[in-house]
């Protein structure tokens, strides 16, 4: 079902497709290698929790998210990653596979400002061996995310 809805939303996005893997591709260094790009150029999709709200931040795959930062951004008190359980019932999506992209739920979804440093991005498509090449203003496009910045 989740890449159905990765499917169903590139119908609309014919300039788009989906790159799929034989091997796993859900940590942004296994996507590197199956891409032959830096872990960098990965856009990881990471659930966390703002005062018990699911939200979500796309950044490149070699940063870390400053939870203080991001907290402060977003006007939450309590900042925490989201485990596995809450983040795929949030999403729609197994872990590794988090896409920015044809989410079940609306999700309130950020772009850290810190894609901008590559002409193409990778995001998750769905599964843990698939990826979505496109640039971060046509991410941002397709999202109607806010840039923000909040890495370490």
């Amino acid at each position: 079902m989740p890449l159905k809805r990765i499917q169903d939303f590139l119908i609309q996005h014919p300039d788009l497709s989906v790159t799929y893997f034989d091997q796993s591709t859900h940590t942004s260094e296994l996507a590197a290698a199956a891409l032959g790009v830096s872990p960098a150029q990965i856009a990881k999709t990471l659930v966390f929790l703002a005062d018990a709200a699911p939200l979500l931040v796309v950044t490149c795959g070699d940063k870390k998210i400053d939870s203080r930062k991001l907290a402060k951004t977003v006007g939450a008190k309590k900042i925490r990653f989201a485990d596995a359980e809450t983040a795929e019932t949030a999403t729609g999506f197994p872990p590794g596979g988090v896409s920015p992209i044809g989410l079940l739920n609306e999700i309130p979804l950020y772009l850290d400002r810190s894609l901008w440093d590559f002409a193409t991005v990778y995001t998750a498509a769905g599964t843990a061996n698939s990826a979505l090449p496109l640039s971060p203003d046509r991410l941002k496009e397709l999202t109607g995310a806010n840039v923000i910045d909040v890495c370490k």
